[in-house]
C-alpha cells in the first residue's frame, strides 16, 4: 500500500510503498478517507510530545494515530488505536474491533476529522458551566480549534465575544465569523494588559484558553483587583498550549480574583461526551457550524507536511 512513511524522528514524511497491515483476531481492516494532520502529529513526529516515545518505537513508521475510514461493509467510522509502526496515513489501516465509531449520515469524512476540535469548544459548558448571555474569551482564536470554539460560544449564546490572536488579518476574520472584540497578544507585556482590561467589559466570565504561557500569564495578572473588592468569577479552560507550557501564577492572582482554572476534560464522562457529539453533529448538518479544511492528497504529503500557510483552515490528508 502507499502511505506517508517517516525514516527519522523529526524528519519529513515521505510517500512510498509500505507493508500491508494484517488483520489478526479481533481486528478489522480499514480503508481510509481522511486523516486531519494536526499540530499534535507534528510534534510527536519531531519527538517533541511528551507521547513521542509511545508511537516512535519503530522506524519506518506511518505518522497520525486517528482519521476517518469505511470499514468492508462500508459503513463510515472513526478509528483510532493503531500499532505502531503503522498510523494513518495510509490507504489502509487495522485496528481492534472495539477502536471505531460510526460516523452519522451526512458528515463529509474530511468534515468528521474536525469534529473533535469543535468539542473543546463545547468545554465552556461541560467544564465551566457556561450560562447563557455571558461574556466568553478565546484565547488563540486564530487557529483550527479557537475559530470553532468562537463559533461554538455564539450558538450557545454568549452575550459577547473576545477573541486573541497574533496576525490582524486573521483577527479580522474572527471578527467575521463572530468575535465581538479582538485583541492582537503580539504587543509589549504593558500594552497586553490594557488591552485585555480594556475588553473585559464587565469581565469575562469563561476563558477558552488554547494558548497558556506568556498570553494567560499576563491575562490573570490583569484581572487582579485594585482594590479590596472581591472580583467576579472567572472560569478558565486550559485546552492548549501553543503559546508555552507553563507560566508563573502569582498567589494574588487567585486569592481575590474569582479566577478557577479548570482543564478541558472536567465534567466529561461517556453521557455527557455523547451528547456534546450530538450537538455538534446537528449544528453541522443543519449547516449553523461550518469547518474550514484544506483537502490534499496522500501523494503531496512531503509538500503538505511544510506547511505554514493554512491560517485557520485544517489540513485535510485523503489516501
Amino acid at each position: 500500500m502507499k502511505a506517508a512513511v517517516l525514516h527519522e524522528v523529526g524528519g519529513i514524511p515521505r510517500h512510498e510503498d509500505f507493508p500491508d497491515p494484517v488483520a489478526g483476531e479481533g481486528e478489522v481492516i480499514i480503508n481510509v478517507k481522511a486523516v486531519a494532520v494536526e499540530s499534535v502529529d507534528k510534534a510527536i513526529a519531531a519527538g517533541t510530545h511528551y507521547t513521542s516515545t509511545n508511537y516512535l518505537t519503530h522506524l519506518p513508521m506511518i505518522p497520525a494515530f486517528d482519521g476517518i475510514g469505511a470499514l468492508p461493509d462500508g459503513t463510515l467510522v472513526g478509528f483510532g488505536n493503531l500499532s505502531s509502526p503503522y498510523g494513518a496515513l495510509a490507504e489502509t489501516a487495522v485496528v481492534p474491533r472495539d477502536s471505531y465509531v460510526p460516523i452519522p449520515d451526512g458528515i463529509d469524512p474530511a468534515v468528521a476529522t474536525v469534529l473533535g476540535s469543535a468539542i473543546t469548544g463545547m468545554s465552556i459548558t461541560t467544564a465551566a458551566g457556561f450560562v447563557p448571555g455571558e461574556t466568553v474569551l478565546v484565547q488563540g482564536a486564530t487557529g483550527v480549534a479557537g475559530r470553532l470554539a468562537v463559533k461554538v460560544a455564539r450558538l450557545l449564546g454568549a452575550g459577547r465575544i473576545v477573541a486573541t490572536g497574533r496576525d490582524d488579518e486573521q483577527l479580522r476574520e474572527v471578527l467575521a465569523i463572530g468575535a465581538d472584540t479582538v485583541i492582537n497578544t503580539a504587543v509589549s507585556d504593558e500594552a497586553l494588559t490594557q488591552a485585555y482590561t480594556d475588553a473585559k467589559g464587565d469581565g469575562y466570565d469563561v476563558v477558552v484558553d488554547y494558548l497558556w504561557g506568556r498570553p494567560t500569564e499576563i491575562l490573570l495578572r490583569s484581572l487582579i483587583p485594585e482594590s479590596f473588592a472581591f472580583g467576579k468569577p472567572t472560569r478558565v479552560i486550559q485546552i492548549g498550549e501553543s503559546a508555552g507550557t507553563g507560566l508563573t501564577l502569582g498567589g494574588s492572582s487567585l486569592r481575590t480574583s474569582g479566577v478557577e482554572i479548570y482543564g478541558a476534560a472536567k465534567g466529561l464522562g461517556s453521557q455527557t461526551m455523547a451528547e456534546v457529539y450530538g450537538q455538534i453533529v446537528t449544528w453541522t448538518r443543519s449547516g449553523e457550524l461550518t469547518f474550514d479544511v484544506e483537502q490534499v492528497p496522500l501523494s503531496d504529503i512531503e509538500t503538505a507536511w511544510r506547511r505554514t500557510d493554512l491560517k485557520g483552515r485544517r489540513l485535510v490528508v485523503v489516501p
